[in-house]
């Protein structure tokens, strides 16, 4: 989902215009990526918020208050105008509020197309290796630059690396001294169905939607399938969890009583980088002599967002390795949680 406005959570003030700025960017990104038209997995889709009981109308109601003082655009509705727009929603559906800016993209057709045009465009070379350390210019000191990562089997050489590899980005090896990623998983099951073409279609809107205060989103996607998410462990446990299941289909047919006649085709488990704020690690790693450990960006810890986040990522790393310097995103400098002995980052580059 690209959710700037429905994902908006409070205390993440500082996040919000990166992710309005990223969500704005996708039509632009998506052209790019594919000018003959071919599918990218973008729909323009609205998003429905809904709600089930007194408790989880007061919630969207708290949320629409946030929102109002964010200047985000919403539409309170009335139930029956959300059944209008979505006419199997169920009867127990009592609440609901209108995001006509929050869309959404099938990110397995999107990482399709992004490989493909590194391939047939030549820009960039598909390596199907893990990286496991960074190349500094000199091995005794990792403060100096780094040119390049080192895969299981080989070196790769490159003017400028950016750490983007999710939760082992705090596992690679040779990171300049004393950086410290402070990242961990965070889980998430995810349904897939299929809706049969008797029921097609079944939502044209996300729908995301409280139930009794638990959390259930119900993604259309143009295949004629249903996704059903996600929730949020931190049990460590990497499979799918039998009680999540049980709880997102248990939900999903409360706010869409015909996700009972569809068929089950696929669930997943993954894990998500968080940080401790829930805020990226994006930017430059500074030398204890303020200048820069030049060569190397760090843009990971993205946690819900990384999907929505990617192309305002891509545009900050790309204006970092140009020295250009954006104030805003400072706060997501990679080492805002470390106690420092001699190294400081930034989130810019010289300065970014």
């Amino acid at each position: 989902m690209l959710a700037p406005v429905s994902e908006y959570h409070y205390q993440e003030d500082a996040l919000l215009p990166l992710m309005l700025a990223s969500a704005a960017r996708y039509p632009e990104f998506v052209r790019e990526l594919s000018p003959d038209g071919q599918p990218t997995g973008y729909l323009p889709t609205e998003t429905l918020l809904v709600g089930i009981d007194a408790g989880d109308r007061r919630a969207l109601a708290d949320l629409h208050s946030a929102h109002r003082r964010c200047n985000l655009e919403v539409q309170r509705l009335t139930t029956g105008d959300a059944r209008a727009k979505e006419p199997l929603l169920g009867p127990r559906v009592t609440s609901a509020y209108l995001v006509g800016g929050d869309h959404q993209v099938d990110p397995r057709t999107l990482a399709g197309c992004l490989v493909d045009d590194l391939i047939h465009t030549g820009r960039g070379v598909i390596l199907r290796e893990r990286a496991v350390g960074l190349l500094h210019s000199d091995s005794a000191d990792p403060d100096s630059r780094v040119h390049g990562v080192r895969t299981e089997h080989e070196e790769v050489v490159a003017e400028e690396v950016v750490l983007a590899n999710g939760l082992d980005a705090k596992e690679i090896e040779a990171l300049p001294g004393g950086l410290h990623l402070p990242l961990r998983p965070v889980f998430g099951d995810i349904l897939r169905l299929r809706v049969p073409t008797t029921l097609r279609p079944l939502l044209t809107a996300t729908v995301r939607g409280l139930v009794h205060g638990e959390s259930v989103y119900l993604v259309p996607r143009s295949d004629g399938t249903l996704v059903v998410g996600a929730t949020q462990r931190e049990d460590g446990m990497p499979g799918v969890s039998a009680g999540a299941i049980h709880r997102l289909l248990r939900d999903a047919q409360e706010i869409v009583p015909a996700v009972a006649e569809l068929e089950l085709v696929e669930a997943t488990a993954r894990a998500r980088p968080a940080t401790p704020d829930n805020g990226p690690l994006l930017g430059r790693v500074m030398r204890p002599d303020g200048a820069d450990v030049r060569g190397l960006i760090v843009a990971t810890g993205l946690f819900r967002h990384g999907v929505l986040l990617a192309p305002m990522v891509a545009e900050i790393c790309l204006r970092l390795i140009d020295g250009e310097h954006d104030q805003r995103w400072h706060n997501f400098r990679p080492d805002r949680f470390a106690v420092r002995n001699s190294i400081s980052t930034t989130a810019e580059s010289t300065p970014a």
